[in-house]
């Protein structure tokens, strides 16, 4: 079904979103403070690019301990994967600032991390916050046949072991935006097209990924094999480590929102409608978790209140916290559901929870 088809009920509680975004409106109103990036946004912006770069220009320069080295390949996973998901996951979303070109500016982070940023708009912004948890729609229920994410899809015999093998495929998922998945996401979208809502065209999308990738792979390979006091193979392998690290964590914080035995995964009808209003399906199908982990939230950047993230992807993540209650009590008043873990462990365990079922059962039916 094409995604132009699909259509959500506009008569199912859709009073449930005017009135939250009214609330939210006047509390911004209120305080007297913008819906985007502040001083504190500014200053992670730079603790997060620091703890990228500054690990490898030690390795470069001064440090020539190989155990010291690869530590800095690991630091710079963190870093890689902090940027993603602090800055330029905000900035992608036109949530950093009112201004757009400093949203692109921003947004442009993601040419250090190996991916496209014209690409990620269409899978994150476009597929999956419009059609969240909508087999053959969200494209982050579709990794592949190795992996299982949805009822609805065919279940294969290695699947039963998907809750423990899964981890390391996540840990793959930054190096293959870098290898492959950004060319064969270029050639689908132009398909589908979804290219020109980038306002550009394809054959110049298509220049700016190679000339990019061409770039990455000089500065983060190149360079670190000629500076570097190490062998190639060695600096190679850290490079590898960095982006599985950035991978798995990037994975490990995306996941438990929305694979998870409380999500509803529901399709269209033969008409391509879907029996909820749209922000009732973010609810329907996301999980917020350790709302009370504040070191834990600013490192994620904010994305622990994805509940929030799904409802106003448009105000930066430093406010989640602070509107979390105004949704959880909003929720609660229409009756409708407010997923939530308490910790971050726990939403781990009930998403390998969900694997496993995906791997086992044909249906596996939702929790609640």
């Amino acid at each position: 079904m094409d995604i132009s088809s699909v259509k959500f009920a506009s008569g199912h509680n859709d009073e449930f979103y005017k009135t939250l975004k009214k609330r939210v409106n006047e509390y911004f109103k209120k305080e007297n403070i913008s819906r985007h990036a502040n001083f504190q946004m500014v200053f992670k912006t730079i603790a997060m690019l620091a703890i990228y770069f500054t690990p490898f220009v030690l390795m470069m320069t001064v440090v020539e301990n190989y155990w010291l080295i690869m530590l800095l390949w690991v630091i710079m996973g963190f870093g890689m994967a902090g940027i993603g998901l602090s800055v330029m996951h905000d900035a992608n979303h036109s949530a950093y600032s009112s201004k757009e070109w400093v949203n692109k500016l921003v947004g442009n982070v993601m040419i250090f991390l190996g991916g496209s940023d014209v690409n990620w708009r269409i899978q994150h912004n476009i597929l999956h916050h419009t059609y969240t948890n909508i087999t053959g729609m969200d494209e982050d229920l579709n990794p592949g046949p190795v992996l299982r994410f949805s009822p609805h899809e065919k279940r294969r015999k290695f699947h039963k072991f998907q809750h423990i093998y899964a981890w390391f495929f996540y840990g793959l998922m930054t190096l293959l935006w870098f290898v492959s998945k950004d060319y064969n996401q270029a050639v689908r979208y132009k398909k589908m097209g979804l290219i020109g809502t980038q306002k550009i065209t394809f054959a110049k999308h298509l220049a700016v990924l190679i000339v990019n990738k061409v770039v990455y792979a000089a500065v983060f390979i190149a360079l670190p094999i000629y500076f570097v006091p190490a062998p190639w193979w060695f600096v190679v392998l850290g490079f590898l480590a960095s982006h599985f690290v950035a991978g798995l964590t990037l994975a490990s914080i995306f996941q438990p929102a929305h694979v998870v035995p409380v999500s509803e995964y529901p399709m269209p009808d033969e008409s391509g409608n879907i029996q909820a209003d749209w922000a009732v399906n973010q609810l329907y199908n996301t999980a917020n978790f350790a709302p009370g982990a504040r070191l834990f939230s600013w490192y994620v950047g904010g994305l622990n209140y994805q509940v929030e993230h799904h409802l106003f992807p448009n105000i930066c993540h430093i406010h989640y916290r602070k509107i979390s209650k105004i949704v959880r009590e909003t929720a609660a008043e229409y009756q409708l559901p407010y997923h939530s873990y308490k910790t971050f462990v726990s939403a781990l365990t009930e998403h390998t929870r969900m694997l496993y079922r995906l791997g086992r059962y044909d249906n596996a039916p939702a929790i609640h």
